[in-house]
């Protein structure tokens, strides 16, 4: 992977440091209600601390569509980040570019914080608009993204700034980056990818990329079910892209060129309708009745799975295999997420998981910590795990190159 660069290389003391975070959390009646990308975000916003740097957060939240929305202002997220940095005073503009937000900054002292208000406030900010990246820029002597969620957009304050000033990655970003590349771009062989979720369509570029990475892909979820449809399996009433039939079995057919062995499941738990405790039972695969659904794979299947990644090196992890909101249809998923924290804790295992679901499949199972990276980059993981080139990181890159 090309090199970019990191807090090491950048001389920040006495430096005014735009530090462009992912603070988009979750906030009820003016509170933060789900501090993670917060706490994670911090030791970045320490470290420069640490080094005396002036910082300048830029972040957005949610979507006001380029107007002042005050109920997504990023007001409560100042608090909610001096309890993550030990009680620190975070400072709050109530704008982002103009002459109250320069003074604000000329301000600064070394060590301080200032978090500038909602990016998306301007609509110029999505459109990467070159005049508001210019008076971004003008803000800061240096420039750290620390934000890889946002990474897959070109946005004023992930990619256009990144040309502005010297650009470096943030630790968090910086992790993000190192374990990817191990998982995908220089893994240890051989290495497995699980990939769940309910549609294919959303994970052809998905499936089409991994089937060229890796050497064991095991398929689970509702896009399982549309995999076994293709093949003449009889799949009930379960939720399944039947109009993918061709698509999937043009997938199988690339795995097979290029030498992944694809696992589809053996065995599978059913019931006739998807609620808490209904009442379910294990069947062949072969054998799914017509008038009930897949909802999980069966033990069998979490086994065989289990039971292939004891081989495996590295593992690559995108999606749930069965309705794990659900109890029981909660087991698949559980049970390969316990024996992944162990191999992992033994160090047989390089693990990288990420997606919503994923991250709250392995959270309630209870190992989210126990893996070797979890990611909550969302869009920004699978558009990585696509083989797509993701603008803020290109535009690292591209400064590093620079010099």
């Amino acid at each position: 992977m090309a090199q970019f660069r990191t807090l090491d290389q950048l001389d920040v003391a006495g430096k005014r440091v735009l530090l462009r975070l992912d603070l988009n959390v979750p906030v009820k009646d003016g509170r933060v209600t789900d501090p993670t990308r917060i706490d994670r975000s911090s030791a970045t916003v320490q470290a420069l601390i640490d080094r005396d740097a002036k910082v300048v957060i830029l972040s957005h939240f949610g979507r006001p569509d380029g107007k002042r929305v005050e109920s997504m202002s990023l007001r409560p997220i100042a608090e909610a980040l001096g309890v993550a940095l030990g009680g620190r005073a975070v400072a709050f503009a109530e704008d982002c570019i103009g002459p109250a937000v320069e003074k604000a900054v000329a301000a600064l002292e070394p060590g301080q914080v200032l978090l500038l208000e909602n990016l998306r406030f301007h609509a110029e900010e999505e459109k990467n608009d070159a005049g508001f990246a210019k008076a971004l820029a003008k803000l800061g002597d240096l420039y750290v993204n620390d934000a890889f969620s946002c990474a897959h957009r070109a946005h004023a304050s992930t990619e256009g700034i990144a040309h502005l000033l010297p650009a470096a990655a943030g630790l968090l970003m910086q992790a993000e980056l190192d374990h990817l590349t191990r998982a995908l771009e220089t893994p240890q062989r051989p290495v497995a990818a699980i990939v769940g979720g309910a549609k294919v369509s959303t994970k052809l570029d998905l499936l089409g990329n991994l089937v060229q990475k890796v050497d064991l892909l095991v398929i689970g979820g509702g896009m399982a079910n549309t995999f076994l449809f293709a093949n003449g399996i009889a799949i009930g009433k379960s939720l399944a892209e039947r109009d993918m039939a061709d698509t999937a079995r043009d997938v199988l057919k690339k795995a097979r060129a290029a030498g992944c062995d694809i696992l589809l499941p053996e065995d599978a738990t059913v019931a006739a309708k998807l609620e808490p405790g209904v009442e379910s039972r294990h069947v062949p695969i072969t054998a799914v009745p017509a008038d009930q659904m897949i909802l999980d794979v069966g033990p069998h299947t979490a086994d065989a799975i289990a039971q292939r990644l004891e081989s495996c090196r590295t593992l690559v992890w995108n999606g749930p295999v069965g309705a794990f909101e659900t109890p029981p249809f909660d087991a698949g998923t559980t049970r390969l997420a316990v024996r992944v924290a162990e191999l992992t804790r033994q160090g047989r295992l390089l693990s990288v998981a990420g997606g919503g679901d994923t991250v709250a499949a392995l959270g309630r199972a209870g190992v989210v910590n126990a893996l070797t990276y979890v990611s909550t980059a969302g869009g920004a993981f699978l558009e990585w795990l696509e083989g797509k080139t993701l603008p803020g990181v290109k535009a690292l890159m591209d400064a590093a190159k620079k010099g």
